[in-house]
């Protein structure tokens, strides 16, 4: 079953995808990229790296809520999610939080701890660390200037493996062509709220089993980022993709298998 729906979140609304008919739940919190292009109607685009959890789980993945507020912290978006995830009934599930899906994610565990059965933290980091503001800062000079190419062209360029960037650089120009989003509003709100992250002084709150899955080449939250969160979440393990960088959870074949593995056991 292929679900494409949205919750009232105060004054507006978070769209989400949902998948699978099993009593399980796996919630998933996508990346920087929603502050491009939401989940909205793409469920059955969506679903297809997660068919091997239908049988035993219902997946979910949101974007965050439509109208942002200036200043809307990560914390903010951990609340409002939580939220959102309980008006949908979703009392405990594991999470999977991508990049700055994965910021939220932690701050989830943290503020509601009861909600998250098992964590998962991909390509992502415990602060906006110098890696991460100075990519993140020059994405945002690239959304003001309204250079969709050259910000797609270096999201992928800090995503992917040398072996995919060989194969495919050619093609991401006229993908950004057919990508441009009508505002960056939605883009800005999200990437400011990453320069301001910081988690580190309360990450030894979360006390669920944690998985945390990382690059080895990651140029978009830097090398250390995940031993980090490692180090400081107690009893936390750690998968890291030799060869790979932030777009692990694209190039690894394996990547899912190893989620659905953790969260089954």
């Amino acid at each position: 079953m292929k679900k494409d729906g949205s919750v009232a979140i105060g004054n507006t609304e978070m769209y989400y995808v949902s998948f699978g008919s099993g009593s399980k739940k796996l919630v998933v919190l996508p990346g920087l990229s929603d502050g491009l292009a939401t989940v909205e109607g793409k469920a059955w685009l969506l679903a297809a790296s997660y068919r091997k959890f239908f049988q035993d789980y219902t997946v979910y993945m949101f974007s965050r809520k439509n109208e942002m507020p200036e200043g809307y912290t990560i914390r903010e978006m951990a609340a409002d999610q939580a939220l959102a995830m309980k008006k949908l009934n979703i009392d405990q599930a594991c999470l999977l939080g991508v990049s700055q899906g994965g910021m939220i994610a932690q701050y989830i565990a943290i503020d509601h701890s009861q909600m998250v059965k098992k964590l998962i933290l991909a390509v992502t980091a415990t602060y906006a660390n110098d890696i991460v503001k100075e990519t993140v800062s020059h994405w945002i000079e690239l959304a003001e200037q309204g250079d969709h190419t050259a910000l797609m062209v270096d999201t992928a360029e800090k995503m992917y493996s040398e072996n995919y960037l060989r194969k495919n650089r050619k093609y991401f120009p006229m993908i950004a062509r057919l990508t441009k989003p009508a505002s960056y509003d939605r883009f800005m709100k999200n990437a400011l709220a990453i320069l301001h992250f910081d988690s580190r002084s309360e990450l030894s709150k979360i006390t669920c089993p944690a998985l945390i899955i990382a690059g080895s080449d990651d140029h978009t939250v830097g090398n250390d980022a995940a031993r980090e969160l490692n180090k400081a979440i107690a009893g936390s393990e750690l998968y890291i993709y030799d060869g790979l960088g932030h777009g692990a959870y694209e190039e690894a074949k394996d990547f899912y298998d190893r989620i659905l593995e953790f969260c089954s056991r």
